[in-house]
């Protein structure tokens, strides 16, 4: 047997219509198995379907039911529905990256056993871009440019700065802001010393942000709040230390005596941490400053 045509009514509050819709439709019918009297939509662009419920003319067939039961819809049949869907560009790329193929047992079964990598080229995201600005120009599409964010900005390579100078130049890069605590260093892959490790034509490009050394009052807010978020009961002496031992090393290094302090004050049989454990567990542990200077100390003694 071949389906030729899918012939099918639907009903509104105002008025009727029978529709003789493409034999493609069918599949889409029974995955959502739809009956008569079912309230549904259909996408004339994709030929979508979606089941929204039971008209609430059928709520008295049965007793009980687990339909719901929906009013049949106001209005005409044909009906124009805007619809705003966010994506990224990434989306678009690993959609068009990752062709479908067939639907008959021989494909399905050929892409389960040969996996095929797929990769996103520079033709690809180019390709991407034009249709993009195409939507755009033509109104269909808006663009709006989205953060990233990246730390430690100075572990990255001249190859990927290279990368990043160029992205800036285009219309659809997003706004980009980079976190580094490094002054003067060596960009990787090269052999000049720059600024925070990043390329002298680069940082020309940006807008640097002055910063200032967290303040003891700044870090025993931001330890208190981690503590909360972490579940961590400190005494007032404890988190007064704390913050004191957050100014004078690091706020990273105070954060992380946190867990140490609690499962401290856990074996200890108290619920809360005292100004004890904290001074427990900062003797036991050392900061990356205190580190360094001891194995400065200690470099007769060190294996180099």
């Amino acid at each position: 047997k071949c389906l030729s045509a899918v012939i099918m009514t639907l009903k509104t509050v105002r008025g009727m219509k029978t529709l003789r819709l493409a034999p493609q439709i069918h599949d889409a019918i029974q995955k959502e198995k739809v009956k008569v009297g079912d309230v549904i939509y259909i996408e004339a662009n994709t030929g979508a379907v979606k089941r929204v419920g039971r008209s609430d003319a059928h709520s008295t067939e049965f007793d009980l039911e687990v339909e719901e039961y929906v009013p049949v819809p106001k209005g005409e049949v044909h009906k124009r529905k805007e619809v705003v869907q966010v994506v990224t560009l990434h989306d678009l790329d690993v959609a068009n990256a990752k062709p479908q193929g067939g639907t008959d047992i021989i494909s399905v079964m050929g892409q389960f056993l040969k996996p095929r990598k797929t990769e996103i080229t520079e033709k690809l995201r180019s390709e991407i871009n034009k249709t993009v600005n195409k939507y755009i120009d033509q109104g269909i599409a808006e663009l709006l440019p989205g953060v990233l964010f990246m730390d430690e900005v100075h572990m990255l390579d001249i190859e990927c700065f290279t990368f990043l100078n160029r992205i800036l130049e285009s219309p659809l890069s997003p706004i980009i802001i980079f976190a580094t605590n490094r002054g003067v260093c060596t960009v990787r892959g090269t052999d000049s010393i720059e600024p925070h490790g990043m390329p002298v034509d680069l940082l020309d490009r940006l807008l640097i942000v002055k910063t200032a050394p967290y303040t003891i009052s700044e870090v025993v807010q931001v330890l208190k709040i981690r503590s909360q978020a972490e579940n961590v009961r400190l005494s007032t002496e404890a988190l007064e230390l704390l913050g004191e031992v957050g100014s004078h090393t690091s706020l990273r290094y105070a954060l992380q005596l946190l867990e140490p302090a609690r499962i401290l004050a856990e074996v200890e049989g108290h619920e809360i941490v005292e100004r004890k454990h904290i001074e427990d567990v900062d003797a036991l542990f050392l900061d990356c400053k205190s580190s360094a200077q001891r194995c400065a100390e200690m470099r007769d003694v060190l294996v180099s």
